[in-house]
């Protein structure tokens, strides 16, 4: 059981509804995995990309981590039966150095998706079924609690536009919000929370995100204004790595503190949790399964954590896409993003599934569902146009 060939293409992704708006230029790589495994007359074909926000990793997909995949052995696995994930990550990562996380856990991570949906496949049946079998949880999730992502800052009419947004999450089903904040001025972020949380049930619904933008002084100016405001969670609110300041704001912030988006490693993982002052019985966690070196590297650090003190409800993978929904309904974690308007093609649900009192249940497809999204299966099948 071999993957005989690898295609891989980048394309432009929108923070924003209307993709016309300035959004920095983002863009997000495809790929898909080929087997040797043939059903109907089809090779089975595993799909992934490279989740939201880290840019598109063309160079490295095809130059250092596709050839090692294809040049390598077997990937059979111990049952004889399906493709092995974990070896295929192996092989993938073979020669490569500890440390100097840089982008190529994003590359890694990309291929590491299309792998587990390619050995789904061959297992016939959906992700969040297949993994948790393979890491022994007899019962993953029917449902997975959900909140929307979104609430970027407009360059016009922002406040009607977030208000009329945010409006529109809660017709969809959605209980809770995220919204971005580190506006020019923190009077603008105040605006922006009042007028989001006008929305929901109330502002304990409503997550603000800095997205690692405050210096030290904003970040804890930041923290004393928003204190009272009873919010769900503050996230990203300095440099990621800038623990110092992270440990400062959680001793002057009672409210949750969500973190670990923009670190890639289980060894970043373990210096977040030792110095960055975060709560294990409150405090949430957003590593990104694929920015983490894939789901693979991912389950290793959730194993670590949680052997640490963090319990699974802790945990809330970034990405706001379906293949989220699989590792928080298998790994038993706390919920999941969905951006319901924003990073198109890769926005909103699939086809079929449906969102209530802010859960949504799962695909029941063999793999990761993709396919059952009109646009993404558009566009992962141009791979081989």
């Amino acid at each position: 059981m071999r993957i005989v060939d690898v295609r891989e293409r980048t394309i432009p992704i929108s923070r924003y509804a209307d993709s016309t708006i300035p959004s920095g230029g983002l863009t997000t790589s495809l790929v898909a995995v080929v087997t040797d495994v043939i059903r109907s007359g089809r090779p089975i074909v595993g799909y992934g990309f490279a989740s939201i926000g880290r840019f598109g990793q063309g160079g490295l997909i095809r130059e250092r981590f596709a050839p090692r995949l294809i040049a390598t052995g077997t990937l059979i696995d111990d049952a004889g039966s399906g493709l092995d994930p974990l070896r295929a990550w192996s092989a993938m990562m073979q020669g490569e150095k500890p440390g100097g996380h840089g982008e190529r856990c994003v590359a890694v991570g990309t291929l590491d998706m299309a792998i587990w949906d390619a050995a789904a496949k061959i297992g016939d049946k959906p992700l969040h079924q297949y993994l948790a079998e393979h890491i022994g949880n007899a019962a993953p999730m029917s449902r997975v609690r959900v909140y929307a992502g979104g609430g970027y800052r407009h360059p016009e009419n922002d406040l009607s536009r977030l208000s009329d947004e945010i409006h529109r999450f809660t017709d969809l089903g959605f209980t809770h919000a995220k919204i971005k904040i580190s506006s020019p001025s923190l009077t603008e972020d105040l605006q922006r929370i009042e007028t989001a949380a006008s929305q929901l049930a109330d502002p304990s619904h409503l997550a603000v995100d800095a997205m690692n933008a405050y210096c030290p002084d904003d970040a804890l100016k930041a923290a004393h204004s928003l204190a009272p405001l009873g919010l769900w969670w503050f996230e990203d609110i300095c440099d990621p790595l800038d623990f110092e300041t992270h440990s400062r704001v959680a001793t002057v912030y009672p409210g949750s503190i969500a973190a670990g988006e923009a670190l890639f490693s289980r060894a970043e993982a373990r210096l977040v949790d030792r110095y960055a002052g975060l709560r294990r019985p409150q405090d949430i966690l957003l590593f990104d399964p694929v920015h983490c070196y894939g789901l693979t590297h991912y389950c290793e650090i959730v194993a670590d954590l949680t052997e640490r003190g963090w319990p699974r409800s802790a945990f809330w993978p970034h990405g706001g896409h379906v293949f989220g929904l699989h590792v928080a309904a298998a790994l038993d974690l706390g919920g999941a993003e969905i951006n319901p308007f924003a990073f198109a093609p890769f926005h909103g649900v699939a086809s079929g599934l449906t969102i209530a009192d802010g859960f949504i249940d799962l695909p029941q497809v063999p793999g990761i569902g993709f396919e059952l999204h009109d646009e993404v299966r558009r566009e992962f099948h141009r791979l081989f146009d």
